[in-house]
């Protein structure tokens, strides 16, 4: 590890400790917001350590000389063998500057941690580094879960590296093993940006199939039974389970290409880096609609809110649109449909209805 990421994970080490020290306020948490901003690798080195200190109990090893079996309780760090300000790691730290390197592995006025508060803050990073690792040596783990509401985006920094990011309405669980790193894709969409492990592949279940890389950049998403796999960077194998007997043939998807996978069969679609990219701008706020019919834009749309448009007869269902359009406002995306084509929007309570004219 370069001396730029070692003050990186030092660094969000410190943020994690000061956070867990019981004493946060709403200006640490804009401060460490800015960190986080600062640059991706502040955010990713950030969950990842996350991760690492939920799956310890909250790093157990720092409560030294509590009773055999006992976890320290928020706002015991203090009370560590790391000294009486552990817990105040960064308690008078500025707010910081989101000014980085291209790199993202510097800023300025980053916490200066001397003494007794740096030994905390690099035990802490040196423990979450450590326990990251665990799960090479486990034969079997217990996934985590996790969950977005319709609406939302969560990114999730991955104990092997690797981070994932979940679309509206979304749950994927997570089981880090030895020999494999599983993803189980319940509903919605997932991206994931792969950490390179040629010994433990990177396989994501989504029903009867299974998507496999070793470091790569995908996506998946699951709507019942039909799966659709984009990838933007590497390759990745695309298995499905047999059928009456048979196996079924496997597929490579270079990066650029996308599949759809249904009840007729595997459709492959070539492309560009730059075209899988776009299939997937709902991680920047945005669907993308190309000579579309409205009934499917509209279905896309919902996804992400809980105020539905609603088509209001078959005429109106087979209007075509294109475009680029944020997802986060139904109302905007009607007023946007009234002025485009022949669309009038009823405007109730809880639903939008969109009629021919």
């Amino acid at each position: 590890m370069s001396q730029r990421s070692r003050q990186v994970e030092h660094d969000a080490a410190a943020w994690l400790a000061r956070r867990d020290g019981g004493d946060w306020s709403s200006a640490d948490a804009a401060a460490l917001d800015a960190w986080l901003s600062a640059a991706t690798a502040h955010k990713v080195t950030f969950l990842r350590l996350e991760v690492a200190w939920r799956q310890s109990g909250r790093l157990k090893a720092l409560g030294a000389g509590l009773a055999a079996g006992e976890l320290p309780a928020r706002g015991r760090w203090s009370q560590t063998r790391f000294g009486p300000h552990a817990a105040g790691v960064l308690k008078s730290a500025p707010a910081l500057d989101a000014t980085s390197t291209p790199a993202g592995t510097r800023t300025r006025n980053l916490p200066q941690l001397r003494g007794r508060n740096w030994l905390a803050a690099a035990a802490l990073a040196l423990c979450a580094v450590s326990l990251a690792g665990l799960w090479r040596s486990y034969e079997h783990v217990e996934p985590l879960s996790y969950r977005t509401p319709v609406g939302s985006l969560r990114s999730i920094g991955l104990a092997d590296g690797s981070a994932a990011t979940l679309s509206s309405g979304s749950s994927i669980d997570v089981a880090l093993s030895r020999h494999e790193r599983s993803i189980d894709l319940i509903r919605g969409e997932a991206y994931f940006d792969v950490a390179k492990d040629r010994t433990r592949p990177f396989a994501v279940q989504a029903g009867e199939h299974r998507i496999v890389a070793m470091g790569t950049r995908f996506a998946v998403r699951r709507d019942g039974d039909e799966i659709r796999v984009v990838v933007t960077e590497g390759t990745v194998r695309l298995e499905s389970a047999s059928a009456d007997g048979r196996d079924q043939p496997v597929t490579l998807l270079p990066a650029g290409s996308s599949a759809l996978v249904n009840a007729s069969g595997v459709l492959v679609r070539a492309g560009s880096a730059a075209d899988a990219e776009r299939a997937l701008d709902w991680r920047r706020g945005y669907v993308v609609f190309l000579d579309t019919p409205l009934a499917v834009a509209v279905a896309e749309f919902n996804r992400y809110n809980t105020r539905p448009l609603v088509i209001g007869d078959a005429t109106a269902a087979q209007l075509r649109i294109g475009g680029s359009f944020r997802w986060s406002n139904a109302e905007v995306f009607a007023n946007l449909l009234e002025q485009a084509v022949p669309v009038r929007a009823e405007r109730e309570a809880e639903r939008i209805v969109l009629y021919s004219r």
